[in-house]
């Protein structure tokens, strides 16, 4: 099985807050949080209580009690606790054998597919679905902004959508916080580089068995080829954004 079901009757009482200022942030009301798994002083793992895809486990992660925050601007110790805590629940999901895969992604901006504006992150398992078997290594190669021996940092040469995506390998889970580092610096590039011209991105995470995988992926309007015909399209520029990265933007 290869697609998720929309649970319509569900996704209708969803409450939307990005680009709503009327609407009541469900996360800020940190007392009425219900069917909560763990707590880490601002960060908080609960059940999705609009749980819209059938025959999957919804988990939200709620990043930070600042409703207005960014990735892009964390402090480093609040970075690393959040990506360490995250990458735990989700590595530990998947050894579950109800699920075929499971899924650990972010959306931030009115176009990342996102409902609320409150920084967090998503984990959902998956009963039937594999994402596994459409992704394929050549999707995290790319020109190289930084490496060493256990982080790879790259601008995509292929990417599953197009244009722009970054991507952070991981192959030491003890060096969390350089994967942190460089996808701070990713966000950064994207949101606050007037090149860009950039309000919205994604986080997905990847587990490739001998490394996991960051990609970050800058969102504007889906162009009509990847739409009508999943034609992706990469900029030709890759190699001198990856340097302009590199020199204004990376401090590790």
């Amino acid at each position: 099985m290869s697609q998720l079901y929309f649970a319509s009757s569900i996704g209708k009482k969803k409450p939307v807050t990005v680009n709503n200022q009327n609407t009541a942030c469900p996360f800020c009301q940190t007392s009425e949080l219900q069917n909560i798994i763990e707590m880490d002083e601002s960060i908080i793992l609960l059940k999705n209580k609009y749980p819209t895809l059938q025959k999957t486990l919804q988990l939200v992660l709620i990043e930070t009690d600042d409703c207005f925050g960014n990735l892009s601007f964390y402090d480093k110790k609040h970075l690393y606790k959040l990506l360490k805590f995250g990458i735990r629940h989700w590595l530990k999901l998947e050894k579950d054998p109800q699920y075929q895969s499971v899924i650990f992604y972010k959306n931030h901006g009115p176009l990342s597919g996102g409902t609320i504006r409150h920084p967090h992150m998503q984990i959902v398992a998956l009963e039937d679905v594999d994402y596994k078997s459409k992704i394929e290594p050549k999707y995290f190669q790319g020109v190289e902004i930084y490496k060493d021996n256990s982080v790879e940092f790259n601008i995509s040469s292929f990417p599953i959508m197009g244009f722009r995506e970054f991507n952070v390998k991981l192959f030491d889970m003890e060096k969390v916080e350089t994967m942190g580092d460089c996808i701070q610096t990713a966000v950064r590039f994207l949101v606050d580089n007037p090149e860009s011209k950039c309000d919205s991105y994604n986080l997905f995470f990847y587990n490739m068995g001998e490394y996991i995988v960051c990609k970050i992926v800058a969102r504007y309007v889906v162009s009509p080829l990847f739409v009508g015909f999943m034609i992706p399209q990469v900029a030709n520029d890759i190699e001198r954004t990856a340097e302009k990265v590199k020199e204004d933007f990376l401090h590790l």
